[in-house]
Parts: C-alpha cells; sequence; structure tokens
C-alpha cells in the first residue's frame, strides 16, 4: 500500500504543550518535519513559533484556537489531547467537590471539546489520527486519586468509544497511558521515593522520560498506523505487565 512512516507536512495540534510529555511530543512532531500547534494554558513556556494561549475548559476558547490554527497552519491532521491536571482529594475532604470538577473539566471534557471542534477537519481526507494521553491510573487505580483516576478511566472510555464511531470516517482514535515519568506532575515526589518505587513495581527499575512517551505517540500518528485503532497503550517500563 505504501503506507508512509512520516509526518512531515502534516498539522498537528498538541494541548498541554508547555511542559512535560506535552512539550515533548510537540517537540518531537516538529524534528519529524510536522507543522506543530503547540497549545497551553501557559503560553509563555510554549516551544517552537507556532502556539497559542488555551485553556481547554472553554468550548469559546477552543473554537477560536481551533479557528486560528487552522488559518495558520492548515487544516488539522492530527489531534494530541495531552492536557492535564491531577488534585488529591480523600473523598471525605472539604474541597472534593471542587478537585472532581476542576479534573474532570481538563481531562475529559476537555479532550471531548478538542475532538467536536477538530472533527470537521480530521475527517476531511479519512486519514485523521487522534491520540489521547491518559494514564495507568485508566487501568487501576490510587487511593486518594479518584476525581483524577476516574477522568483517566473516562478517556479510555472515550477512545475506545469514539474509535468505534469515527473508524468508518477513516479517523484512527488510540489512547497512550504512561506509568511513572519524569513531569512536572511528579517532581515534588522525593528522587529517594521515586527509585525505591520503580525498584519495587517497574521491571525497567526506573522512571521514564517525556520523550520515551513522545516518541509512541508518533509511531501511533504515523500514516503506517492506519489500522491501529481503539488501542490502549501502557507506556510504563512494563510496570502494568507486572502487576496488571
Amino acid at each position: 500500500m505504501g503506507l508512509g512512516r512520516s509526518v512531515a507536512g502534516k498539522v498537528v495540534l498538541v494541548t498541554g504543550a508547555a511542559s512535560g510529555m506535552g512539550r515533548a511530543i510537540a517537540e518531537v512532531f516538529g524534528r519529524e518535519g510536522a507543522s506543530v500547534a503547540a497549545t497551553d494554558q501557559n503560553a509563555d513556556d510554549l516551544p517552537g513559533t507556532a502556539h497559542w494561549r488555551l485553556d481547554v475548559t472553554s468550548q469559546d476558547a477552543i473554537v477560536d484556537v481551533v479557528g486560528e490554527i487552522v488559518q495558520a497552519l492548515g487544516p488539522i491532521d492530527v489531534l494530541v489531547n495531552c492536557a492535564g491536571v491531577s488534585v488529591p482529594a480523600p473523598i471525605d475532604a472539604d474541597g472534593y467537590r471542587d478537585a472532581w470538577d476542576a479534573t474532570l473539566a481538563v481531562n475529559l471534557v476537555g479532550y471531548v471539546q478538542m475532538v467536536r471542534a477538530c472533527l470537521p477537519y480530521l475527517v476531511r481526507e479519512r486519514s485523521g489520527r487522534i491520540v489521547n494521553i491518559a494514564s495507568t491510573e485508566g487501568l487501576g487505580a490510587t487511593p486518594y486519586l479518584s476525581p483524577y483516576t476516574v477522568s483517566k478511566h473516562g478517556v479510555v472510555g472515550l477512545t475506545r468509544s469514539l474509535a468505534c464511531e469515527l473508524g468508518p470516517e477513516g479517523v484512527t482514535v488510540n489512547c497512550i497511558c504512561p506509568g511513572p515519568i519524569h513531569t512536572p506532575m511528579t517532581a515534588s515526589i522525593p528522587d529517594d521515593h521515586k527509585r525505591r518505587f520503580a525498584r519495587r513495581r517497574v521491571p525497567l527499575r526506573r522512571y521514564g522520560d517525556p520523550e520515551e512517551v513522545a516518541h509512541i505517540v508518533l509511531s501511533v500518528a504515523l500514516p503506517a498506523s492506519s489500522y491501529l485503532n481503539g488501542a490502549i497503550i501502557p507506556v510504563d517500563g512494563g510496570l502494568t505487565a507486572k502487576f496488571g
């Protein structure tokens, strides 16, 4: 079929691109020749020259920014939903409802709103790619993180549902579930705690780097990955293989 292994010339929209995995994803696609629209609520730290401030909890902002991106770079070929927050919250905490609302607004509802805004462009050539970043929390659970865990289980379910719904339109929808990765979200964990956790639970015995996740996202988005649809892919050093 002559399916290509290059994203050169593709327009790729990445949310949550100011730091961590989102930034690494934007940079890897950029190095591979894609036209990357890097978006984040914190626009001051975004990589590259084509970047936009975007609050994914705002439907109006999403519609406006997607329109600006299409006008500046062309129709969107690949959407990578990576924006995320994690707010620890015991179920009996006074602020639980606030943590719940804030987490699901970004981690799940924001993903849905991004897909809806980008969909007319993704379906145009029957070759669009949607890559949702979830977490190994979407495959299991950790105490005191139920808003985050529920949101990531939701992303897994959303991915599978949209893979079935959009597959007939030629759009693939896949999900990456990173495990323990060195990001700003895990920066508060002391290094010795990270080392102990990795030795005990991760067969590779280390935390991963954001770029290791980014290269899997790139692989899923390649034209040659056209028959990969509805996949839930752990990138976790073997954590879920050992404990799943």
